[in-house]
């Protein structure tokens, strides 16, 4: 890649992102932030055609923003409880089993050191629907080894919960501004899969709270030229990512 399509660790991101999305067919796309909404849109212009998009409340849209249909709430819930969306959300801590938090922090909930979003509807995401996460500052304070609060459930309790738990449960992908990670082990719990250009393997664990499965790892995807024209041009032609996600 010539210097004059140089990615950025912001586009190293957005491309991770949407490779959440790959093969999924015909699902409900839910980002959630700036990164993963621009790497929603990627994925449904190149590889991910089938992708249904949202204009966050009633309507479904096209490629340009455009209402295409209607998406009443019935039919959007239908969606959601059969494992028909994928969900790509923040998360203000995760654990190595998947769990997330982002309603509180402190021992005791009744008295958070800090009262954040609050369950929101993370626990019925994770158990109806694939959910990935966004993360875009990697530190130990997030990725920690117990969360304060389980709001978006991880491997762990869906399987403690059985089969009606772990039916349609599923995190495909965690992407930060360090890397990617899944859970494909046999304990189901974090792998380190790639790390994005600058970044070693050693920065990602010191900067995890927990011990990493940090095997057989491997560069993050490299934008394509089609890729980059279509984020730069297309997509986010005023360069918001970029405020999301510090240079590398």
């Amino acid at each position: 890649m010539s210097s004059k399509t140089q990615a950025t660790r912001a586009e190293y991101c957005v491309v991770a992102c949407a490779e959440a999305w790959r093969g999924n067919g015909e699902v409900l796309a839910s980002p959630m932030g700036l990164i993963p909404s621009v790497g929603a849109r990627l994925a449904k212009r190149t590889f991910s055609p089938d992708l249904l998009l949202t204009d966050g409340e009633a309507m479904l849209v096209g490629l340009d923003g455009a209402a295409e249909g209607w998406l009443p709430y019935r039919r959007h819930l239908a969606m959601v409880t059969g494992g028909r969306r994928h969900v790509m959300m923040g998360a203000s801590q995760l654990d190595r089993h998947g769990n997330q938090n982002i309603s509180a922090i402190g021992p005791d909930f009744a008295r958070p050191t800090r009262q954040l979003l609050g369950m929101r509807g993370a626990p019925v995401n994770t158990l109806n629907n694939p959910v990935s996460y966004w993360v875009p500052r990697h530190s130990p304070r997030v990725f920690v080894p117990k969360v304060d609060v389980v709001c978006g459930v991880g491997y762990d309790r869906a399987a403690a919960a059985g089969p009606s738990a772990t039916r349609f449960h599923r995190i495909p992908r965690i992407v930060t501004d360090l890397g990617v990670f899944d859970f494909e082990t046999p304990e189901r719990v974090m792998r380190l899969v790639s790390v994005h250009p600058g970044v070693t393997v050693a920065e990602v664990r010191a900067a995890t709270g927990f011990e990493l499965v940090a095997d057989d790892v491997v560069p993050t995807r490299e934008p394509t030229a089609e890729e980059l024209r279509l984020i730069r041009e297309v997509i986010d032609p005023a360069g918001l990512r970029e405020r999301e996600v510090k240079a590398g």
